[in-house]
């Protein structure tokens, strides 16, 4: 995805004096990193710019994800939201679009060791012991395409809700690839076969990976917020050529006790 344009303001969704989030579109970084040296677009810098004040980013979504991304408009703000992060008290709530039929409901505790960069993390401890890695999923629908890929007659798919206890790197990438479910469009732990009759089908190449909902308590008023990303066309334009339709955007609601 890298030498895409994004020219048009970001989507926000919501915005007080103490905090903003957006709806990151697939395809574009957080910010500025040295594996990004080359690239233009960063959701920081052009929501900063866009608001005309400076912005702290207060977690990340990787590039090809789309979905609700948090912003502080001061330190303190970012001080406090950084600690219901790191805390656990944030329920995140994602979409995803996965091979085959994953059906029924579970949880998934694997442990996953740090993906490390060649580069970026050439001084970081390469042998770290694995890390506590969680998530939850749900079945909500499932459809299939009429055309034999590799040893199948036909593609099946399914829709599934899944909220992650932790926050590991690529944790719901790797997670679903380890129950032989891998996300539709990753091509760094998906199945390639797949990928290419996807993008060859559906003419479209990207993550089927949304970041839909975000729940914790206002850092400074402490009222409970909850905030829905409006699902993009990229990724409703497959789900309708797969038959799904009126999808919910709340997929938390799936996991009420």
């Amino acid at each position: 995805m890298s030498n895409l344009e994004f020219t048009e303001p970001l989507e926000i969704i919501y915005r007080d004096e103490h905090m903003v989030a957006i709806n990151k579109p697939a395809g574009l970084l957080v910010h500025k990193s040295y594996l990004a040296r080359k690239e233009t677009y960063f959701a920081m810098t052009m929501l900063r710019d866009q608001l005309g004040q400076y912005v702290y980013p207060i977690h990340r979504l990787d590039r090809p994800t789309s979905g609700v991304l948090l912003f502080a408009l001061s330190s303190e703000v970012a001080r406090l939201l950084s600690e219901q992060f790191s805390e656990r008290s944030v329920e995140k709530g994602y979409l995803a679009m996965v091979r085959g039929y994953l059906l029924g409901n579970d949880t998934l505790d694997y442990p996953l060791k740090e993906e490390l960069d060649k580069i970026a993390d050439k001084d970081a401890q390469q042998d770290k012991e694995a890390q506590e890695a969680v998530t939850r999923w749900h079945h909500l629908l499932s459809g299939e395409f009429d055309a034999p890929i590799g040893k199948y007659e036909k593609a099946r798919f399914s829709l599934v809700a899944l909220k992650p206890l932790t926050g590991r790197k690529h944790q719901l990438r790797r997670h679903l690839a380890h129950l032989r479910h891998p996300i539709m469009g990753d091509t760094t732990h998906g199945d390639g076969k797949q990928n290419k009759y996807f993008k060859a089908h559906l003419g479209e190449q990207r993550l089927m990976l949304h970041a839909a909902q975000l729940r914790f308590n206002h850092p400074v008023s402490g009222e409970g917020i909850e905030l829905l990303a409006p699902i993009p066309e990229s990724f409703t334009n497959i789900c309708d050529a797969v038959g799904w339709s009126d999808i919910l955007t709340s997929p938390l609601a799936y996991f009420e006790e």
